[in-house]
Parts: C-alpha cells; structure tokens; sequence
C-alpha cells in the first residue's frame, strides 16, 4: 500500500495539531505537495517515520505498518470505523480493542439449537422416526424499541432420506413497541391455548396491552396446518392474568373457511378456549384446560378438555436439574387445529383423541437436554384405536 493513498486516507480522519514539527522528514522538503498533511499527522503522533529520518512516501507498506497509523488515530479519537473493520486482524494482533466494532456487533445475537429426536409407534399403527433438526435464529437489535427476529431450520430424516428434508427460513418477523402496546408482525409462531389448539407459524401481526392483566389480538394467515382444513385467516384475542399463584386464560380464535375446504364442510371454525393454572411455589403445578368448537368433528364431538401437571423443571443452564409432566386429553377433532404435542393420534385432520402422556426431562450437561415422552392414546373417530407413541430427544443449544 503506497504511502501516498495512506496520507489521502489519513485526511479524512479530521486529525488536527495544535503545533507543527519543523520539516520532520528530510525527504518531504516545505515545497512538497504532502508537506502540510505530513506534518499534521507527525504532530499528532499518528505518523513516525523511520529511524533515518525519512518518511518513505514512495515506499510499499506493510498492512501492519498501516493497522499501527489506524490504532494511534483511534488513540487520538478519531473516527475510523471503515479502516478498523478492514484491519481488524492485524488490530487484533497489536492488541488493540476495537470499541466501535465491538458496539456494533453487539446489535446482532446469533443462537443455535440442534434437536435429534427418535419416535416409536406402536398400537393400531406401527414405524419409527428418526430426525435430525437444526436451528439458526438471528436477532438484530434496530433500535431502543424495535429488534428483527429470523430462523432457518434444516431437517435431516435419518430413516427415509426422501421424506421431510430440507431447509426453511422459517421466521422472519420485527418486535417492538408503540407507546404502550407491544407489537410483533411478521412470519412467526402462534400458541394457542397452551398449543392445544394451534403451535406452529403463521403469518400475520400480534398486538398486547397491559402487564398484570395482558390482552392480545392477532390476526394473519395459517401456514402450517394439516391439509384438507382449508383455512385461509386465523385471527382472534385472549386474555390473561394472575392472581396470587393463579394463572388464568380467557380466549377466542376464529380460523375462517376458503373454498378448498373440506372438514368442516366450509364452515368456519369458532373456537373458544378458558384455561386455569395453581402453581405451588417453584416446584410443581396443576391446570385444566377447556375448549369448545361450534363445529362438529367426524365422531360428532365439538368440545374437550386437557389436564397437566408438572412436578420440578429441567433448566439448560443447570446440569443435574430435571422435570416431570403429566396430562390427560380428551379434544374433539375440531379443537385441534395444529397441536404441539409429539404423540400421533389422528389418520387425518378432523380426527379427535384422548388419553394421556407422562414425560420426564434431564440436564445431562449445560445446554444439553434430554427428554422422553410416552403417549397412549384412542381416536375417537375410528372406533377407538389405539395410538402409542414413545418420543425421546436430546436438545443442544448454544
């Protein structure tokens, strides 16, 4: 790099002297065209020269020689951020902290999560999964009140290399605030009743009011319900609030009916939810859940309940911590939407189940989960056969 392009650059640097060296170097006379700008950054401390005397400015530099001019500059509070970001290494390597860099970075988190999952079926039907899940999620802080959130996910099917691979940039969506209501809009997730109802993306915008008693409405579209319902808009409100150690859940959803639908015989879908939850200090919980369709299922049901117990949690960041969950589902087929739950229940949408699931989860390491679930259920809309799943994973995250 010429030292002729070092002193152009250096200009722009807005360094100032409050003296100047009498003809510092012997080979840029006063009559030269660079004599004024080479004295200002002598003067500063920014440039030395060599031993000799002279100033080289003809001479090739090294990106160390030049890594050392940006380093005083900065020294001397000048703003270099574009020659700090291209000699960051070398500034790196002279141990010098490149505080705006760092401030900058801090704007963009990066997190991983890596989830490898295996699933036994047995009962009325039969087979294994095998899967391989893989998380990227970026956040990227645009100011004080607003943040950007994306994911891509990679799904590796390790018992049938064709079935359920691939990559997605799954979520993208911004979260913020305007004045005193939260808002988030975007591709993002939406759950619903404790995910008895719907667990999964969608896109469309939330809107919440409040702290102690929080109200939210959200409205968008479904992407990524169960083929045949034929839902085009999901939008809705809840409310929720505590009481002591008493959680509390009021809702309603409605997912309206396009012309491709073929469960509910185009009608749309009204669901109501009304949910409530006693914790017993930090260690153990019980809640009951109720929901009610004004559509029937196959099986002629439009109503349900769901009943959970917890008892300890496994925290990520605590090995040796561990957690148990009980419940019991009896949902009619038109209340589960899209359900969170990992054990098989339904031939296809518009079936509905019940039964129970016992879980248990471990913290074999910091940020390393596992756990295992076992469901036995009936679908009631096929003569009550029976449905087992045993679903065990192990969660990485970093």
């Amino acid at each position: 790099m010429k030292k002729s392009l070092v002193l152009a650059m250096a200009m722009a640097l807005g360094v100032t002297a409050s003296a100047y060296a009498a003809n510092p170097f012997s080979d840029v006379p006063a009559g030269h065209w660079a004599y004024d700008s080479v004295n200002k950054l002598a003067a500063a401390g920014i440039v030395d020269g060599y031993g000799n005397g002279t100033f080289g400015g003809d001479r090739l530099m090294t990106r160390y020689e030049m890594a050392q001019i940006v380093a005083k500059a900065m020294a001397k509070g000048a703003n270099v951020d574009r020659l700090a970001a291209e000699f960051a290494d070398e500034l790196d390597s002279l141990g010098v902290r490149v505080a705006a860099l760092e401030k900058k970075s801090d704007n963009v988190k990066i997190t991983g999560q890596i989830r490898y999952d295996y699933t036994d079926y047995s009962g009325d039907i039969d087979g294994y999964r095998s899967k391989l899940r893989s998380r990227i999620s970026i956040t990227g802080q645009i100011n004080d009140d607003w943040k950007y959130v994306g994911m891509l996910q990679n799904d590796e099917d390790l018992a049938d290399d064709k079935a359920g691979e691939g990559t997605e940039f799954q979520r993208a969506y911004l979260v913020g605030r305007i004045g005193g209501m939260g808002v988030s809009a975007g591709r993002q997730n939406l759950n619903l009743a404790d995910g008895n109802i719907y667990d999964t993306r969608y896109d469309g915008v939330n809107l919440t009011f409040g702290k102690a008693v929080k109200f939210e409405a959200f409205y968008g579209k479904p992407t990524n319900a169960y083929s045949g319902w034929g839902f085009d808009k999901i939008y809705g409100a809840r409310v929720n609030g505590k009481v002591g150690a008493l959680n509390a859940e009021v809702g309603y959803t409605k997912f309206e009916q396009d012309s491709t639908g073929l469960i509910t015989g185009g009608d749309d879908n009204n669901i109501w939810n009304v949910g409530a939850t006693y914790n017993f200090g930090d260690k153990a919980s019980l809640g009951a859940m109720y929901l009610k369709s004004d559509v029937d299922d196959f099986d002629g049901d439009d109503d349900g309940f769901v009943i959970t117990g917890t008892l300890g949690g496994a925290k990520a960041n605590k090995p040796g911590s561990m957690g148990f969950v009980a419940k019991y589902y009896q949902q009619a087929g038109t209340t589960a939407i899209q359900h969170t739950m990992n054990g098989y229940y339904r031939d296809h949408a518009g079936d509905g189940f019940k039964g129970y699931m016992l879980g248990g989860y471990y913290t074999v390491a910091k940020n390393m989960v596992a756990g295992i679930e076992w469901y036995d259920l009936k679908n009631t809309a096929h003569d009550d056969a029976k449905m087992k799943t045993l679903w065990s994973q192990l969660i990485v995250t970093f």
